[in-house]
């Protein structure tokens, strides 16, 4: 064994050996249920039941996906997940000269209700919990979720899911936004408040470090920018006049699995301890339920090699496994070959076959936090939330989130931090096995994931088609009111959805609301 230093990707240093000298507090640990929630935030975590196998899916058209969600759900899976194309993301038509060329590419491409009828018909929304990965144009996609059930006699208090629903983010790392930093604020908070009224079970944001990390974060940074961004959201709806004790129970997280696996299981503990001081003595929330972190994780797209491609299904089994040891309430495993294209059902089955292993064969679900009270685990644990906490004070020191992402603080870390590691690598002190080490000469052919050419086009029509034969006037009327409505301080939810059931499409309130937000960057 070498005795050479080794440093996680936080830079935090790992010794040879850990021992008695490294003393363990029972009291930072607690017990699992209960504040800091180091150890779940559920007593019996997944002996009561496992995880939600959560696989994210979503290409080409409405149909097609619709038809990759009977096939996960046939083979297991216990929630839906739905991927957007980029012109749904970004508030465009499939018409719209932007969207050439992005129509269904790298997820479903939703212009209308009708779209969202075909995607979700005959799937028990009432059963089965939903979750959608959408920033901008969310309160759109989820009162059409809304309408969709409420056409099929479902009460909206039955439905389930969640919404990712996080702009600071994308600001940050992803760049899927559309209107400046503070009316997308408003909007957000506006949901919230919508929600507790109309869809109370739903959990109303995705706070996510997902994508964070996927742009080239260390996993302290993922931690203190995820974690700022959730006390902007809180400190939000606050000031819009929402009890911290009503709504904070309905937030929830998104985590990213890297291949570090001690590391990322420390990450996932420190996460909840951390969020849960925040709430208690920042916030000054009462309940229990507002300091407990509940999250989804996904293991990690950037991991993925196209050199080897089967070689991925280990590393998202060694990434799953650390998000099952950190406590994770969903999972999303990678299939092997996205870093070749969309994920086929085949690869998507094996995906999720990956997780039904774990829970079922691994025996890693027998007892809680199994890891706890490791000498290894407790002082990188430790370690970890430390060097978030120093990241945090940066934060603060900016002025909270919204300011430091208007002043490029989060960026700045995060493309210092990809630099690093992208000389790491090129230098092979990183070694990724099939890229700088163990390569093959020989080439495996796979099958891809194919969207229809033709899908475009096929858009385009339904479109054109949808506008003959709505009420025009009624539209042009509802668009108006979204108008008003946006430019005062009423809640803009209620509009977006009479807007969107009167027949406005997905881009045209966007456009409503571009007229009165504008548009970031512009």
């Amino acid at each position: 064994m070498s005795n050479e230093s080794r440093r996680t990707s936080s830079g935090i240093e790992i010794d040879v050996l850990y021992g008695p000298d490294r003393p363990v507090d029972p009291e930072r640990i607690g017990a699992p249920g209960e504040y800091p929630f180091t150890r779940g935030p559920y007593p019996s975590m997944y002996r009561g039941r496992h995880w939600t196998m959560r696989q994210y899916a979503g290409f080409g058209s409405a149909a097609a996906t619709n038809d990759r969600f009977k096939a996960l759900l046939a083979a297991g899976q216990t929630g839906l997940s739905v991927a957007f194309d980029l012109p749904t993301q970004m508030g465009y038509d499939s018409d719209h000269p932007m969207a050439a060329g992005e129509v269904g590419k790298v997820g479903v491409a939703i212009d209308t209700l009708d779209d969202l009828r075909v995607l979700f018909h005959d799937l028990p929304l009432d059963r089965v919990s939903t979750s959608m990965t959408i920033n901008s144009t969310a309160a759109i996609l989820l009162v059409g979720y809304q309408l969709v059930a409420a056409e099929r006699g479902i009460d909206a208090s039955l439905l389930r899911g969640t919404i990712q629903n996080d702009i600071l983010k994308e600001y940050i790392a992803r760049g899927t936004y559309i209107f400046p930093p503070r009316p997308s604020m408003r909007v957000i908070t506006d949901l919230f408040a919508y929600c507790a009224d109309e869809i109370p079970a739903w959990n109303t944001i995705s706070i996510s470090g997902y994508h964070i990390r996927e742009a080239g974060s260390t996993a302290a940074q993922e931690l203190a920018f995820t974690l700022t961004n959730g006390l902007a959201y809180v400190e939000a709806a606050i000031e819009a006049g929402l009890d911290v004790d009503d709504f904070a129970p309905r937030l929830s997280f998104f985590w990213n699995s890297h291949n570090d696996f001690f590391e990322e299981v420390a990450k996932f503990r420190a996460a909840r301890r951390i969020w849960a001081a925040l709430m208690r003595h920042r916030i000054g929330a009462r309940s229990p339920d507002a300091w407990r972190m509940r999250f989804h994780t996904q293991t990690a797209g950037s991991t993925l090699t196209a050199q080897q491609p089967l070689n991925n299904v280990v590393r998202t089994t060694v990434q799953a496994m650390a998000a099952i040891l950190g406590g994770t309430q969903s999972l999303h495993t990678n299939a092997f070959d996205e870093a070749l294209g969309l994920p086929t059902e085949a690869s998507a089955t094996v995906a999720l076959r990956t997780q039904q292993i774990l829970a079922n064969e691994s025996g890693i679900t027998g007892t809680v936090d199994p890891l706890a009270g490791s000498y290894f685990i407790e002082t990188l644990t430790d370690e970890l939330e430390a060097a978030a906490w120093e990241l945090i004070s940066v934060i603060d020191g900016a002025g909270g989130a919204v300011p430091a992402v208007e002043q490029g603080v989060q960026t700045a870390f995060i493309e210092q931090a990809a630099y690093e590691a992208a000389r790491r690598l090129e230098a092979g002190r990183d070694l990724v096995v099939g890229v700088n080490a163990f390569q093959a000469d020989e080439t495996a052919e796979f099958d891809s994931q194919l969207v229809d050419p033709q899908l475009e086009s096929h858009q385009k029509t339904a479109l054109r088609e949808h506008r003959l034969r709505r009420d025009d006037e009624g539209v042009r009327a509802r668009l108006a009111d979204l108008v008003v409505v946006a430019a005062g301080p009423t809640n803009v939810v209620p509009a977006i959805r009479d807007a969107f059931g009167a027949g406005a499409t997905l881009g045209e309130i966007s456009d409503a609301l571009r007229s009165v937000f504008g548009v970031f960057g512009d």
